[in-house]
């Protein structure tokens, strides 16, 4: 099964121009890098759904909160840990 995981950007790290950018999106305390190309409107302090590193839509803080503890609790999220 595919998932998206809905995070908090936390900083543009790297962005050639208005398309090609990547930041550190925070996933309740675990930060990684993800590809911002496909969520050009997306600025810092925005929640994106992240699948396989790529932000693939913009979502609100509560479907977000509400995502992730739902994520929590079928323990989906320690793999962010490990992978």
């Amino acid at each position: 099964m595919c998932l998206a995981i809905p995070g908090k950007i936390l900083s543009i790290t790297n962005q050639l121009d208005e398309t090609f950018r990547f930041g550190k999106v925070s996933f309740g305390g675990i930060v990684k890098e993800v590809n911002l190309c496909m969520v050009t409107a997306a600025n810092i302090g925005d929640y994106v759904l992240v699948h396989v590193g790529v932000a693939i839509s913009v979502v609100d803080e509560e479907e977000a909160q509400r995502t992730f503890s739902y994520l929590k609790q079928i323990g989906e999220v320690e793999e962010l840990e490990t992978g």
